[in-house]
């Protein structure tokens, strides 16, 4: 359930840092672009962008230039949902971010969705998500 302005008023003026109420509050919170959602979340779970890189499955330069902001273009959902992965999101963190890039979010209705949904929340890697989509004849995350 979604908070009140009122509500994270409240909440922001009993924290003793901004970070804290980030950290409590992120899903409620409007971020401006996406590179500075994703770098929120990257120093919130203490990841190195080379670690996101290898974490995602998404070749370093134009990982690198996606959380830079500097890619000249959208990502696809895709390749979005594999920065999730490099981020270690979790699920409704990975739904603000493809939220935030204006895409459907993952549907648990949807075989293909549930398994990538599966394997967020249960921290399995693109790689190992990829072979279960194969098993049901998916495309993979690319």
């Amino acid at each position: 359930m979604k908070k009140s302005t009122d509500d994270l008023m409240k909440c922001l003026k009993s924290k003793h840092s901004v970070e804290e109420y980030f950290e409590e509050n992120d899903s409620e919170i409007f971020f401006g672009s996406l590179s500075e959602l994703l770098e929120f979340y990257r120093v919130k779970n203490g990841i190195s962008k080379a670690d996101v890189a290898r974490g995602s499955n998404i070749k370093r330069e134009y990982c690198y230039e996606l959380l830079r902001g500097d890619s000249g273009k959208k990502p696809s959902r895709d390749k979005v949902i594999m920065l999730c992965f490099g981020l270690k999101l979790k699920v409704d963190e990975c739904q603000q971010v493809l939220k935030k890039c204006g895409y459907a979010p993952l549907y648990a209705r949807d075989t293909r969705d549930s398994i990538i949904i599966f394997s967020v929340e249960n921290r399995i890697s693109v790689v190992k998500t990829n072979i279960k989509l194969a098993e049901y004849g998916l495309e993979p995350l690319e």
